[in-house]
């Protein structure tokens, strides 16, 4: 079974979709360890609920930030992770753990990349103008939300959405891409060759998403 390694600075949302995919049956893995760098982050209840073990982790408590991410891939490591999960890890991850796990770290972004990397997806998009925007999971590189493309989801933002009101509707999709995105590895069915993913077996998109729809 797929051994998961979780890192999550806030709330935990996107956590709790993959505890629930895995509990249901969707899911074929286990949270072997939630890291946070918080250690006021509501995700150490979550992971508590759940019988997840779970770590703090601060940066300030190692010399540089490349020890501190030497120290988290032997944590994760020794747990036997294997696939490693961003759910709301609020830290640009250094090259220690990415070569520890290489195209082995997933990311969860809620915009459509490369569109609005960076913090505050959502509020970018609404100052922006755009008619669609959305999330994305890709595999993590040594850039901001530059890695490969896994899947996406996009939604419709309408001319009186706020930051809240989109960030809400792109959550939902979120939390449904997400542990896909992972059952798909966990089945084996996803291939990088450079900047692209291929997923085995794929089947296609049948509409689009036009926004405002068109009229006549």
């Amino acid at each position: 079974m797929l051994q998961l390694g979780v890192l999550a600075s806030g709330r935990g949302s996107n956590f709790q979709a993959i505890i629930d995919s895995i509990r249901t049956g969707y899911l074929k893995a286990a949270v072997a360890v939630l890291v946070t760098d918080n250690p006021d982050a509501y995700a150490i209840q979550r992971a508590r609920e759940n019988g997840i073990p779970w770590l703090v982790m601060r940066p300030g408590d190692h010399p540089s930030g490349d020890e501190y991410y030497e120290a988290m891939a032997e944590e994760l490591k020794a747990r036997g992770v294997e696939l490693v999960i961003l759910a709301g890890f609020m830290r640009v991850v250094k090259p220690p753990l990415l070569r520890a796990y290489p195209m082995r770290i997933m990311n969860i972004h809620p915009a459509l990349l490369p569109s609005f990397p960076g913090l505050h997806g959502q509020r970018q998009a609404v100052e922006y103008g755009v008619k669609v925007s959305g999330c994305t999971v890709h595999f993590v590189d040594e850039g901001v939300d530059t890695g490969p493309v896994i899947i996406q989801a996009a939604v419709p933002v309408y001319h009186d959405d706020t930051e809240e009101s989109l960030s809400a509707r792109i959550l939902s999709y979120e939390h449904r891409i997400f542990p896909y995105a992972i059952r798909l590895y966990a089945e084996g069915r996803l291939e990088v060759s450079g900047r692209r993913v291929r997923i085995l077996g794929q089947g296609r998109a049948d509409e689009a998403i036009i926004n405002p729809p068109v009229e006549g």
